[in-house]
């Protein structure tokens, strides 16, 4: 579709070529990055390129380039900012380097795609905000979810009533996870809601078209390095809908999400946050994801193709953000984050600052 309506619209061909292939750098080798890049490699080459990587050791990022078949490898973030020849960042590093990196590559005046949560709270999410408006590049949060064929054909169906009213939304995402450092450490920011949480609040906020919610009352429990083994958010919205989200690093939930309304049911089976099937009203539709070519450190990770499309439909467009994962949206996710860390008494270090 994008070629022929980039065709008519110019007369030479090497205008149009450049502007069809997004070119990618990726920011950190390690797992996510991983997982991204063999699932840009599920689209068409025409279409993605990976053109760089970076990793604070170049070791990693020279190993990275070598199984990916990427053409630059970078020791430091600082020299992916300066590569001319790249259109958009793939930020992969943890959850409090989101700030730093993502104004780095923003001041380079190149676009970016960071890893959720965007940032670690609601006043980090709107410096990088600002600096995406200050430099006239793109910016989107990486809610992979939301641009699955499963969350699409959602808000299709809900824009259409299919269920009637919607009264109550459930969402839950639990994984043992305490053997992985970063997400237990709070200097690694870690804990539930952050890491995983995350997934069933946007999905709220999806079904409540990005609506604020009424009152938010968040319970919890704490490991003892300070931060959220498990957490319940009950949300309350306009018209008397409810929403609950529950959280956890400790254990295997169902891992499902649930839309109730006054004339049926949609519900997401295992793997709400990665879905790749959709049950409405008892009728299940199966919507798989690609094979990867590599090896995944994650469920259905080539499901991350949707998202770089995403971004490639934006830049083609001159968008500067994704009408599906919106900076409000972005915003309203991370404050509905900081209050529910409140109650529970969840505070890192980038909350004093």
């Amino acid at each position: 579709m994008l070629h022929t309506v980039l065709h008519t619209h110019t007369h030479t061909h090497t205008h149009t070529d450049a502007i069809m292939v997004i070119r990618w750098g990726i920011c950190s080798a390690g797992k996510i990055s991983h997982d991204f890049t063999v699932a840009l490699k599920t689209l068409r080459a025409e279409d993605h390129q990976v053109v760089a990587v970076a990793a604070r050791d170049l070791k990693h990022a020279q190993e990275f380039a070598q199984r990916h078949s990427v053409p630059r490898a970078y020791g430091s973030y600082e020299d992916l900012a300066k590569d001319p020849e790249i259109d958009v960042v793939y930020v992969g590093t943890i959850h409090p380097h989101h700030l730093s990196v993502g104004v780095l590559f923003m001041n380079a005046q190149k676009n970016v795609l960071c890893e959720k949560p965007l940032a670690m709270n609601l006043k980090e999410v709107q410096e990088l905000i600002a600096s995406a408006q200050k430099n006239h590049v793109f910016l989107m949060e990486a809610v992979w979810t939301r641009f699955f064929p499963v969350s699409v054909e959602i808000s299709r169906l809900l824009s259409r009533g299919e269920v009637g009213e919607v009264k109550v939304v459930r969402a839950e995402f639990g994984a043992p996870l305490t053997h992985v450092p970063r997400a237990v450490r709070k200097d690694l920011g870690g804990g539930a809601l952050l890491d995983i949480g995350v997934y069933c609040l946007q999905f709220v906020l999806m079904v409540f078209n990005g609506e604020k919610p009424e009152s938010i009352q968040a319970t919890g429990v704490c490991l003892d390095t300070g931060v959220d083994e498990a957490m319940v958010v009950t949300l309350k919205f306009s018209g008397h809908r409810l929403a609950v989200c529950t959280c956890t690093i400790t254990a295997e939930l169902p891992n499902e999400a649930v839309i109730v309304g006054t004339k049926g049911t949609i519900k997401v089976p295992a793997h709400m946050w990665c879905p790749t099937s959709l049950m409405v009203n008892g009728v299940e539709t199966q919507y798989p994801v690609p094979e990867p070519a590599l090896p995944l450190n994650f469920i259905n990770s080539t499901g991350m193709c949707y998202e770089a499309e995403e971004v490639r439909r934006c830049l083609l467009a001159g968008l500067k953000e994704s009408s599906r994962m919106s900076h409000a949206d972005s915003a309203l996710l991370a404050e509905i984050m900081d209050e529910a860390r409140r109650q529970v008494g969840v505070v890192y270090s980038q909350d004093s600052q």
